[in-house]
């Protein structure tokens, strides 16, 4: 038999989840065209993660180094970017749909160039398994609660954004031994 329960997910703990996932790399960064050693890329860091209504809203730092005719300019452009996108779910994983480029920048030249980058990738990136973070808490219930504590099933009826919080509920099986 299924209960359900009530997952929340701080905003703070999705944007440790958004770091780890896609800024990684050992400049911090994620590359949306080419890579630390390229002439010519376009890359986005310091991810700062706040809720506005019921969407996510990501913003970033830019940063591009554009190319004209195959030859990169030796001049890097740095703007700050906002993607947005409405959570989503799917039985265990947390995901976004409804991806948006809110701005790049008020230079219209820079936005046709970088919008399409960070429209198309940034946003799809990522996804976070529900069930895996729980269970990765649980491993050490024995050791502070003398209880091993386990989860075996999560489906994920709905998600929605509360506050400063993304709230999830589910039904799962949590077992104590």
């Amino acid at each position: 038999m299924s209960r359900g329960v009530e997952l929340t997910v701080s905003r703070d703990a999705l944007e440790r989840t958004l770091k780890q996932q896609l800024f990684s790399g050992p400049d911090g960064r994620y590359y949306l065209k080419g890579n630390a050693h390229s002439a010519c890329f376009i890359s986005t860091e310091n991810p700062q993660l706040r809720f506005e209504q019921d969407r996510i809203v990501v913003h970033v730092k830019t940063r591009a180094r554009l190319g004209v005719g195959g030859a990169c300019l030796g001049v890097t452009v740095t703007l700050p970017a906002e993607v947005s996108m409405e959570p989503d779910a799917e039985g265990e994983t947390i995901g976004f749909r409804d991806a948006q480029l809110d701005k790049v920048s008020d230079r219209k030249e820079i936005n046709f160039v970088l919008a399409p980058f960070l429209r198309g990738q940034v946003p799809k990136s990522m996804k976070v398994n529900a069930a895996d973070l729980l269970r990765a808490a649980l491993v050490g219930s024995t050791a502070t609660s003398g209880y091993k504590v386990s989860l075996g099933r999560l489906k994920i009826l709905s998600i929605e954004i509360v506050g400063d919080k993304l709230v999830v509920e589910a039904d799962g099986d949590i077992s104590v031994e």
